[in-house]
């Protein structure tokens, strides 16, 4: 399976030369940028790990993607995605977020369904990497 998450999730893969074009298009607007990873990707699932703190103050995306590959390379069974915030409205919001690593093997989800009063139907997803312990997950 083959998960569709962020802005850019129905193109194909970016290269490091295209995050670097939208790492610099976020810098140009003033929008700070911060790496997260997890390898729990259900879509409600909005909170991921946090990789180091956000980049505030860059002229240039080298520091940002210096910082992707420190990911890739502690996590390299890990979904890794990056976000830019901003914060012109008062209010920290996501302007945008794409991911830049997946694991290799992508499990995928179940649809599982209940049955509940009035015979109405509950629909659910669940996640087969969640079937094992986390930091074990994708092969781990």
């Amino acid at each position: 399976m083959y998960l569709r998450h962020g802005t850019f999730s129905y193109l194909p893969e970016f290269t490091d030369a295209e995050i670097a074009a939208q790492v610099r298009y976020a810098l140009l607007n003033s929008w700070p940028v911060s790496i997260e990873y997890t390898d729990d990707p259900h879509p409600r699932n909005a909170y991921w790990e946090m990789w180091g703190l956000p980049l505030f103050d860059l002229d240039e995306p080298d520091g940002v993607l210096a910082e992707i590959n420190a990911c890739r390379a502690t996590f390299p069974r890990h979904y890794v995605r990056v976000l830019a915030y901003d914060a012109r409205f008062g209010r920290q919001t996501t302007a945008l977020s794409f991911l830049v690593q997946r694991p290799a093997d992508e499990p995928g989800f179940a649809l599982t369904r209940a049955e509940g009063p009035d015979r109405r139907q509950k629909y659910g997803l669940h996640s087969y990497a969640t079937d094992q312990r986390q930091g074990q997950r994708y092969g781990g």
